[in-house]
């Protein structure tokens, strides 16, 4: 198993062909890609131990790795379940480190890689934590405009299952916000999430502007947050 092609049977690029929905055939040599770096391999399956030694994460006890499926959704992997690439749909691995300690920024689950990328790019801390059941994507000083009582707040979204398919809705903030002209804030509720009392926005879309599978994604809905804070507050 190397990171280089070879030459003998051809290579099969298992991401390329789940995008195009082609069937993969057996008894070739496979290119995986395990986040960012593409792997060739003389085994058409392997468990998620192989994986996570191929792309150098030892002890693999202290990583877990996650498959992406053709269509966004994400599926984490056991150490000893095996991945058949000529059958399992799955487009790439992406690793995460289950070394955290108190105090330092919470991965608690994986996003999509493109999601990730926005997030880096937006330059705020954030965090992924799973709370009560559900699974929560946490952005800190997120810039709140003129007009608020704060300037900077947390904000958290939390993440629908079956997302990027499945819609993202609402917003939830800490500390919660007022309105500098004390005008008040329509459909807000409290939720306790994080052991903090959040400030929860009832906010959906509309039949006119429904979610779009493959368009949306914790990018777009971020944007439609900042559209009801430069609403003062109003959902339409």
């Amino acid at each position: 198993m190397k990171t280089e092609e070879s030459s003998g049977l051809e290579i099969i690029d298992v991401e390329d062909y789940v995008v195009a929905g082609k069937e993969i055939p057996a008894g070739r040599k496979y290119r995986i890609r395990i986040d960012k770096v593409k792997f060739t391999v003389d085994v058409s399956s392997m468990t998620g131990r192989q994986l996570l030694v191929l792309a150098g994460k030892n002890p693999p006890e202290k990583f877990r790795i996650d498959e992406r499926l053709h269509g966004g959704l994400t599926k984490r992997i056991g150490l000893d379940e095996i991945v058949d690439f000529t059958k399992h749909g799955v487009e790439r691995f992406m690793t995460l480190p289950l070394d955290q300690t108190d105090g330092e920024t919470r991965r608690q689950f994986l996003l999509p890689e493109e999601d990730i990328e926005h997030l880096t790019a937006r330059g705020l801390p954030w965090e992924t934590v799973v709370d009560g059941g559900g699974q929560w994507l946490i952005l800190h000083d997120f810039p709140i405009p003129l007009g608020y009582s704060n300037d900077k707040v947390s904000v958290a979204i939390q993440m629908t299952p079956g997302y990027p398919t499945a819609p993202l809705d609402m917003a939830y903030f800490y500390p919660g916000l007022t309105r500098s002209d004390n005008k008040g804030i329509p459909s807000i509720t409290a939720q306790i999430l994080d052991g903090k009392t959040w400030q929860r926005w009832s906010r959906h879309r509309t039949q006119e502007n429904p979610w779009r599978p493959g368009e949306d994604s914790i990018v777009t809905h971020l944007a439609l947050i900042e559209w009801w804070l430069e609403r003062g507050g109003r959902a339409n």
